[in-house]
């Protein structure tokens, strides 16, 4: 059975480096694992307690929720917006934090990656990432990271997937990852 990953993109832009980053992930996940891209992050309304009630949770939270707890692990995919994290990527963790102690990432194997334009590749944003998904209970990946910068210029007229060190990389961090899926499911 394949170790199934769930990956969220914190770019909404259709053309996003990020975006693209997540498909080269799906088009080179070796055969024992289904990496899959979650779409519709934007329509899922921002997190507020009150509408987070049995029977009143929108529609597209209870598909995020169920799409996160069907996985076996996360992949997150984040550019960097003002030096931190997105605030889709930020909401999303939030719904998938609920309930507390129960939620969708607890004990969940988590790994983020990403690019941006500048000179460190969205580290920052990374690690506001890893440490959002950490409090909300996941399984967070220390080891599994891929900061790549000057996504501008790199990926102006060659995908992702079609970059050799990208891929290497991506493919180390999606390896390590399905690896620590079947560790945690074997536990």
């Amino acid at each position: 059975m394949a170790v199934r990953i769930l990956t969220l993109v914190g770019s909404l832009r259709a053309g996003s480096h990020n975006r693209r980053l997540a498909e080269a992930a799906v088009q080179i996940a070796p055969e024992h694992v289904e990496v899959s891209l979650f779409d519709g992050l934007d329509t899922v309304p921002f997190y507020n307690e009150d509408i987070d009630v049995e029977g009143t949770v929108p529609a597209q939270a209870v598909k995020l929720r169920e799409a996160a707890g069907d996985a076996d692990a996360l992949l997150l995919v984040s550019p960097e917006y003002n030096g931190t994290i997105p605030a889709v990527l930020k909401n999303a963790i939030d719904w998938l934090s609920r309930p507390y102690g129960a939620g969708a990432l607890s004990g969940k194997p988590v790994a983020v990656v990403g690019t941006a334009f500048g000179q460190y590749g969205g580290v920052w944003a990374q690690d506001e990432a890893r440490k959002a998904v950490r409090i909300a209970g996941a399984d967070v990946a220390e080891d599994l990271t891929l900061s790549i910068p000057g996504s501008v210029v790199r990926f102006a007229e060659l995908h992702p997937v079609d970059d050799p060190e990208v891929t290497e990389k991506l493919s180390a961090v999606i390896e390590g990852l399905a690896a620590r899926a079947s560790a945690t499911a074997t536990v």
